[in-house]
């Protein structure tokens, strides 16, 4: 019994007696998808595609003129009983037939009903345009006459000897660019720079157009066909696209996984040659071009055309290498399977793959595209606001009432509407709104931990750095790394032969001034005055130098560890004035100083402060109170430590013209603290941490409506 209404349909009268026949333009082809045998049945006018079970395959492929629909189910259900597809099957079947402009009927008007219907596929075709503004296509013109005519010439590519050459190329680009890794990454600095656009728009739509016709070749050269190229507005820049669906009839897997890889193969080719030229040119246009290219083609491979979890090549190559076709559709109707069978309890809803594995694959693909791909386009709002606002703010408006005012119309029509919630629609409407008040109470309602973390360093209350007033040549090291030094004691011995030659110099100068001194006190006494004040200025100059002889052996300027771990190795090298030797560290009291961003800055002035700890890095299992704070209210521009900037390896955005890595691009506050040592945490000048503040409980919206005003005032005050 449990099977009847999978059997039989009370709506089977209304197309029982009707004759439907597949349309001349149809073509059916058998692929195989996880070892798993389907039909892909193709539109040849409109060049779509529609994927079909066998059983559905079956009672399709005897369509007829002659037949009608019962006569046609009778037979299948006679010559496969227990495969035959169902009534409501059928018709679900027939009606996405029919809607897909594939079914021919006896009835006249049906020629009427099908520009209709073809009218409003076009309509809707428009409406996701607009909705979708970012991403519009505008086609153009039909590029298969030229791509076959290139394939005698350049068909070659795509095999064995294109292969090679793509690799020969790569490899060697590869080693230029690891050998040019810390060149190639400092120019990015300048790539956004006015005087740059141009070129980087140049090498992008060079590197598109070479990217497309990699697509339309590889797929002519497999014998598909490409009608349709034209133009695509990516974030309103008008950029090249074509239509290798065709592809998509190909039997051959790895076929297909060419023809949606050859675009990144030829960017990722492009990029090679580009490399060569960069490292081969010296600065002008062509390098500058080359660097532009290399730019854009990584760039857009990473975060567009290799990405699996947006519908560019890399979605397909995904696809394809699964064996699970329209990935995203599947997986959304597998989410929409889950809530429907163990949300609203609807037990008759079926998975769109029997597949364990392939459902797993399914749910987990649709979850993260779904959150990447709002991570992405909020990150493209906010690119395009914080460069023209009035576009931004547009933007923001279509995209939410795409992204949200649409999806809840649907959503709410599902629930008012759909078939398959029909004996569950109770319950599923409960469900819904159940849920949206828990979620609602939980978001909007109750107060969760509300923390925030710093970076900074830990430093000892009294340390200096060891340096040299004179310079020289690094002759011996008097206390070695590492041990406890008194004030005064040496640490360091310097020698500079010239200094004592000099030395000697002024000697032989005195004696010499003494000399004539002798001789005007017994002539001419009116030569007297000159000589002292000469004799005068040489004992001064000499007085000098020895203070700077002395100064050649380094003292602790305080009692505490001294630390120079690489100091050994510079034995007999040149030290000029002021050249950092090591340091002397009085680790018996230490103060951690955090950086707080201005934007974090109004809540430590603003709000209660409940708890502040201290963890370090590498012992972050251990934390350390806080027993006293000081926060300095006056804007900060050095950080007290090189490790806590981008190119030390810390958080901290800083200043990519300071050499020393310690001008931060922003201003910030800093914040000192004294706090406990834990006995299981090794304290060290310089090593660096986070101070964890903790403020009173609040909502998460609250938390997250604070988060989105701080990023959009910090945006637009810099813009």
């Amino acid at each position: 019994m449990s099977d009847f209404p999978k059997t039989f349909s009370e709506s089977w009268y209304r197309i029982a007696g009707k004759r439907v026949w597949l349309r001349p333009h149809v073509q059916l082809q058998r692929q195989f998808f996880r070892g798993r045998k389907w039909y892909v049945v193709r539109d040849a006018f409109s060049n779509q595609f529609y994927r079909i079970r066998p059983p559905a395959y079956e009672f399709v492929a005897r369509l007829t003129r002659t037949r009608t629909v019962q006569e046609v189910w009778e037979a299948c259900l006679k010559r496969y009983p227990d495969e035959a597809p169902g009534q409501q099957e059928v018709i679900q079947l027939l009606a996405q037939l029919f809607h897909a402009n594939l079914l021919q009927s006896e009835d006249p008007t049906d020629s009427a009903r099908l520009f209709e219907r073809y009218r409003k596929r076009r309509q809707k075709e428009t409406q996701s345009r607009l909705v979708n503004i970012m991403f519009a296509r505008l086609p153009l013109l039909d590029p298969d006459g030229v791509l076959r005519k290139a394939l005698p010439v350049l068909g070659f590519l795509v095999g064995p000897v294109g292969a090679l050459i793509w690799l020969v190329t790569f490899g060697a680009a590869l080693k230029f660019g690891i050998e040019h890794a810390s060149e190639l990454v400092q120019m990015t600095e300048g790539v956004l720079a006015p005087g740059n656009l141009f070129m980087l728009y140049v090498a992008l739509v060079l590197i598109k157009v070479l990217h497309e016709f990699g697509h339309g070749l590889a797929c002519r050269k497999f014998g598909g066909e490409v009608h349709d190229m034209g133009v695509m507005l990516l974030i309103f820049t008008p950029l090249p696209y074509v239509d290798a669906s065709s592809s998509w009839a190909f039997r051959s897997r790895w076929q297909r996984i060419l023809v949606g890889g050859a675009g990144i193969l030829v960017e990722l080719f492009v990029a090679a040659v580009a490399m060569l030229v960069w490292a081969w040119t010296g600065p002008g246009t062509l390098h500058s071009l080359a660097y532009n290219l290399i730019f854009v083609a990584s760039v857009s491979t990473v975060l567009f055309n290799g990405n699996p979890l947006l519908r560019y090549d890399g979605y397909y190559l995904l696809s394809d290498l699964l064996d699970i076709p329209n990935l995203y559709g599947q997986s959304t109707q597998q989410l929409r399977h889950l809530l429907e069978r163990y949300v609203f309890g609807n037990r008759e809803s079926e998975s769109p793959t029997p597949s364990r594995g392939e459902a797993a694959w399914l749910v987990v693909y649709g979850i993260v595209s779904w959150a990447y791909r709002i991570v992405v386009f909020g990150g493209i709002l906010l690119f395009l606001g914080k460069r023209y606002l009035m576009l931004g703010i547009i933007m923001a408006v279509i995209c939410g009432v795409s992204w949200v005012i649409v999806p809840l119309v649907r959503f709410t029509r599902y629930l008012a509407s759909s078939p398959q919630l029909e004996r569950v629609r109770p319950r599923a409407v409960s469900a819904t709104v159940g849920i949206v008040a828990a979620v609602v109470t939980l978001v909007g309602m109750v107060p969760f931990p509300c923390r925030y973390a710093a970076p900074g360093v830990a430093e000892t209350v009294q340390f200096s750095v060891v340096a040299n007033e004179t310079p020289g040549y690094i002759a011996e090291v008097l206390a070695p790394s590492g041990s406890q030094v008194q004030a005064g004691q040496p640490l360091v011995r310097l020698e500079a032969p010239e200094l004592r030659f000099e030395i000697a110099g002024t000697e032989t100068q005195l004696e010499r001034a003494r000399a004539l001194r002798l001789q005007a006190l017994e002539g001419s006494a009116a030569n007297l005055q000159p000589i002292e004040t000469h004799i005068a200025a040489v004992e001064k100059r000499r007085r000098h130098l020895e203070v700077q002889l002395d100064a050649l052996v380094v003292r602790a300027r305080h009692a505490g560890l001294w630390s120079a771990p690489t100091l050994e190795l510079a034995m007999g090298a040149w030290a000029k004035r002021g050249t950092e030797l090591g340091q002397v560290v009085n680790t018996t009291a230490f103060v951690f100083k955090a950086v707080v961003s201005q934007q974090e800055a109004a809540r430590l002035f603003g709000q209660p402060i409940r708890r502040v700890e201290v963890r370090l890095a590498g012992r972050a299992g251990w934390s350390m109170r806080v027993t006293g704070l000081d926060i300095v209210p006056a804007d900060q521009t050095t950080l007290p430590a090189a490790a806590l900037g981008y190119s030390g390896g810390g958080s901290v955005a800083v200043d990519a013209s300071d050499r020393s890595g310690v001008r931060t691009k922003e201003p910030f506050f800093l914040v000192r603290a004294a706090f406990s040592p834990a006995p299981e945490v090794v304290l060290r000048h310089g090593r660096s941490g986070r101070m964890r503040f903790e403020f009173n409980p609040e909502p998460l919206m609250q938390q997250w409506s604070r988060k989105l005003r701080q990023v959009i005032q910090k945006r637009y005050q810099q813009a």
